[in-house]
């Protein structure tokens, strides 16, 4: 198996007037939903289908309120989960409040099997002409 990709033209945004730059985007190959994935985990074990997608469905609920509990869900070579956040500057550390914060993001950093899956992973280019920029 192999990620597919396509070719984008993009212009730099700082300069309109030079020539685009031609780079890779990745094309889905579909999706997946839960029940999807607790089928395929099915296949490999003797769980059925059914309580994977129920595990899967508490695990849905739980990990979220760990998060806003302010921890770091891992998750073994799979990854771990963290909350980041992006926040306007102030003139003193009094005036830093949880009014600053602008931005909040689930931050996914994979573990060690997941880094060696994406070292090995194979690309294949499809063929056409490049897609214009969105």
């Amino acid at each position: 198996m192999s990620v597919k990709f396509s070719v984008t033209p993009r212009k730099d945004p700082r300069d309109q007037t030079l020539p685009p730059k031609y780079y890779v985007t990745v094309k889905s190959q579909g999706r997946v939903d839960m029940l999807g994935v607790a089928k395929d985990i099915n296949k490999m074990s003797t769980v059925s289908s059914v309580d994977t997608a129920a595990v899967l469905e508490a695990f849905l609920n739980v990990v979220p309120d760990m998060l806003a509990d302010g921890k770091i869900v891992e998750l073994g070579d799979f990854g771990s989960f963290r909350v980041s956040v992006s926040s306007e500057g102030a003139e003193t550390p009094e005036d830093v409040t949880s009014r600053n914060i602008i931005d909040v993001r689930i931050l996914f950093q994979p573990g060690k099997r997941f880094k060696y899956l994406l070292s090995g992973m194979a690309f294949e280019k499809i063929s056409g002409q490049p897609r214009p920029e969105d």
